[in-house]
């Protein structure tokens, strides 16, 4: 059986040495499996299938369709929100993938996918044929989900869910924004990217505030009951910042139905109205554009896709990693799609001919900072069972509610060090 205890020992152990995440079993480089495979999106999930891909048979070529040269990630994104890291430290490029792996990099984008004749057409026009395509989109906003608010709008009343431009434009809202001012925060029904993100951006928000704009006050409008980790954060909330965070529910009148971003104004299903001094607008999602085209996504606006190969569930010789897929009770996190990343390259590798791929064993932590040197964390150990991700009995947990200071520390540490590690397991650039 895993106990919580040995699986954060290892993983924090892991995570502070700075070597390769939980990952399956690599065979000896295979020199008979060959084809073409097609990557869509070059972040956790995405480059970690093209790099593992490669690792695992050289001879296959690989071709990763990302539009821009540098990936900046969501997580720790937070951290640079609240002033603890800069911004360039969450960019990672993939000069190791194309330099190292022979990865061929197209810095384009995928406007097309035709399953049947297994080709990806780009935005430029050209076209590419693939054996096997993974697509790793990540997510889109669900636009027409709360009235008034819109692309436009975002730029008024940042979302800051993906990491770039929208982050800067947040933080300098933050940074303008007088003592004694208010941010509000609208958190989004489940399922999201990154259940606990939106609680740890404002614990970091909070940090900053406090130490900056001391009577400034946060409030969380939640379109849900419950979150991830929500008695960690509430206690570390009350430990560190005393009244400053106030959580509203859905039950009480939390869902944000309206946004009126010049005004710096939501609605809420009962009618309150709440002005912002900043607003960060988390809207509800789904899966990434060239998901839809390719016809992968069902009714939910997500992918279901088999567990044992996260192949998609509804076009042959299509993978999908990442924030995308149906995979509960795995969250929507970087690690997921990690683990994600490297099963799907042990499918695709046989696939094409080389050996076959192990029983997958998924493996995610989601650290979170509440405050500089308080770390808190949730852990699961999944499998695949009959085409679903299951998990396994006995394994994961939280850290325990009653954690001294020195444990938060650790876990503060561990947060650092998992970060470290997946960068580096991932585009070869620790941070």
């Amino acid at each position: 059986m895993i106990s919580r205890r040995n699986l954060l020992k290892s993983i924090g152990a892991t995570a502070l040495a700075g070597s390769a995440l939980a990952m399956p079993a690599l065979a000896r480089a295979n020199g008979n499996a060959a084809g073409r495979v097609v990557i869509v999106g070059g972040g956790f999930g995405g480059a970690t299938a093209a790099k593992y891909i490669k690792r695992r048979a050289p001879g296959i070529d690989v071709t990763l369709v990302e539009a821009s040269g540098r990936f900046y990630t969501c997580p720790f994104s937070n951290l640079y929100l609240g002033g603890l890291r800069d911004f360039d430290s969450i960019g990672h490029d993939y000069a190791e993938l194309t330099g190292r792996y022979g990865v061929r990099l197209v810095a384009d984008l995928a406007r097309d996918v035709d399953g049947a004749g297994r080709t990806v057409t780009l935005a430029s026009g050209e076209t590419l044929a693939y054996d096997r395509l993974v697509l790793a989109p990540g997510i889109d906003f669900r636009w027409d989900a709360i009235e008034g608010y819109d692309e436009a709008a975002a730029e008024l009343a940042p979302h800051a869910w993906k990491a770039g431009p929208q982050t800067k434009l947040l933080k300098a809202q933050l940074e303008a924004l007088e003592d004694g001012g208010l941010f509000v925060l609208s958190a989004p029904a489940d399922p999201f990217r990154c259940p606990p993100g939106p609680y740890e951006r404002v614990s970091l928000i909070a940090h900053y505030l406090k130490t900056h704009k001391p009577r400034s006050k946060i409030l969380i409008l939640d379109a849900k009951d419950a979150f991830s980790k929500q008695g960690l954060f509430t206690a570390g909330w009350q430990a560190l910042y005393g009244d400053l965070i106030e959580w509203v529910g859905l039950s009480n009148d939390g869902k944000v139905v309206r946004v009126d971003a010049a005004a710096g104004e939501v609605e809420t299903e009962f009618g309150t109205i709440h002005k912002a001094g900043v607003l960060n607008v988390i809207p509800p999602q789904k899966a990434g554009f060239i998901a839809h085209a390719a016809g992968v996504v069902n009714e939910s606006g997500w992918v279901p896709v088999r567990a044992e190969t996260f192949e998609s569930a509804q076009v042959p010789g299509i993978h999908v990693v990442g924030d995308a897929t149906i995979a509960a009770p795995m969250p929507k996190s970087g690690f997921s799609a990690n683990a994600q990343g490297k099963v799907v390259a042990a499918a695709v590798v046989a696939a094409l001919g080389g050996p076959a791929s192990p029983e997958p064993v998924f493996a995610n932590t989601c650290y979170s900072l509440v405050g500089p040197d308080y770390g808190i964390s949730v852990a699961g150990v999944y499998r695949a069972a009959d085409g679903k991700v299951v998990p396994v009995e006995g394994s994961g947990g939280l850290s325990p509610a009653e954690a001294d200071a020195a444990y938060r520390r650790r876990e503060a540490r561990y947060t650092l060090g998992w970060y470290a590690a997946i960068t580096q397991d991932i585009w070869g650039t620790a941070a």
